[in-house]
């Protein structure tokens, strides 16, 4: 009885689709925190392990399959096109999302009435300056950006390599089919990866839930439905309107095909832990051909902060609420432009958000103590505001990723 029932419960597991599993574990994981609490921590390893698993594919799965994406695309000329188009789609998405940002926080004015008094300040590293960013994307050393997991400079290399096999034609042919092949490998390695999300979603959640617990959302109440109300709206207006006029398909179609990687990114709160679930969607459900999954996805995963330039951009008005400093419009214009450069880059991992503020308050005449305090006050609810600006980072590069697979002629999928 037994041994017949074990084979069919196995089965039905693995016959559920991911995104449906990760989802009962998310809300399972939230349930088992709040009952639990403090006492969750325990389990938070699993979700670290699993997130580590994910960690451990993120630069042989962008290297191999964006040197074997540029390889595929057999003209040279083809990889600027896929770049230039990517960055304006992600460029404009980035500025959209900083437009509603600002535009809910001066609606709901999140920062009124906020005592900072018995905050203790935090201050936090000023964000690296753009001209340093620009430079570090040409490594000086390819195996130190290989160990460094550097993303930006791997594509750098990755794209010059793969530049070079195409115009060394036949010579590099083997070279050409073993980036082929282990860019196979490496997509059934995550596969194989991804049958932990559950688990690992359930450890995380539950430990968000269990440490945080839903009463964070009170104390910032009206911050939390800026950057959730924003991010939402900024996924169904700019997003769908891509995807829709930009990619030819219809925005429900989409946002179903992109459940998996969004639960995902909503629980790790990390855009790279979450970019093998996205390259999995972006080809398995949006139609989107390897060769610009390969390259348009990392590349959004370093540079497209659409949640996190939201957020930003909100924290700075919510600041300048704080303490009392009207914005004119060239402060606004001054927090559009500060956050879209400072957001280029941004490492795709939880809070990194964190080390973009001070740049952006500093811009509109907030002082470093002052910068402080805010940092301070929202630091212990980052994480739930994290993992939502997350979902719409994620969200947005398969929206660009979608937009820019249609704008090269690929076909609609089935």
């Amino acid at each position: 009885m037994t041994g017949s029932t074990s084979p069919s419960l196995i089965r039905r597991w693995f016959d559920t689709p991911l995104w449906q599993r990760i989802l009962g574990a998310l809300v399972l994981g939230a349930l088992a925190g709040w009952l639990a609490g403090d006492q969750v921590s325990s389990i938070r390893w699993i979700g670290d392990l699993f997130i580590r698993m994910i960690r451990m594919l993120i630069v042989p799965l962008v290297f191999v399959t964006l040197v074997a994406g540029v390889t595929a695309m057999k003209d040279p000329a083809r990889i600027a096109s896929i770049g230039i188009k990517a960055m304006t789609l992600y460029m404009g998405t980035t500025l959209a999302a900083i437009v509603i940002g600002m535009g809910l926080a001066v609606i709901l004015q999140p920062g009124s009435g906020i005592d900072l008094s018995g905050v203790e300040g935090r201050p936090v590293e000023a964000a690296m300056p753009l001209a340093a960013r620009m430079m570090a994307i040409v490594p000086d050393n390819v195996f130190a950006a290989f160990a460094e997991a550097d993303i930006l400079a791997i594509i750098f290399f990755g794209v010059l390599l793969g530049a070079g096999m195409l115009l060394a034609g036949e010579a590099a042919a083997p070279l050409t089919r073993l980036f082929s092949a282990g860019a196979e490998v490496m997509l059934k390695v995550t596969g194989i990866v991804m049958e932990f999300a559950p688990i690992g979603v359930f450890a995380l959640v539950a430990w968000v839930m269990g440490t945080e617990g839903p009463g964070a959302f009170v104390t910032i109440f009206k911050l939390s439905l800026v950057v959730y109300l924003g991010g939402a709206l900024h996924m169904l207006l700019t997003h769908a309107s891509i995807v829709r006029l930009v990619g030819k398909m219809k925005p429900g179609r989409f946002f179903t095909g992109v459940r998996t990687p969004q639960l995902l990114a909503f629980s790790t709160s990390s855009s790279a832990a979450t970019l093998p679930a996205t390259l999995e969607a972006a080809e398995k459900r949006l139609g989107v051909s390897p060769p610009i999954a390969s390259s348009v996805l990392p590349l959004g995963a370093t540079v497209n902060m659409d949640g996190t330039a939201l957020y930003v951009a909100a924290v700075a008005v919510f600041a300048a609420q704080i303490f009392g400093m009207p914005l004119t419009l060239t402060d606004y214009l001054l927090i559009a432009l500060t956050t879209t450069l400072v957001s280029i880059g941004t490492a795709s991992v939880p809070s990194a958000s964190l080390f973009l503020m001070a740049a952006v308050l500093e811009a509109i005449g907030i002082a470093p103590a002052q910068i402080a305090l805010v940092i301070g006050f929202v630091l212990p609810f980052d994480r739930i505001l994290d993992m939502w600006r997350t979902v719409v980072n994620v969200t947005g590069d398969l929206a660009v990723a979608t937009a820019v697979s249609r704008w090269e002629g690929d076909p609609l999928p089935d």
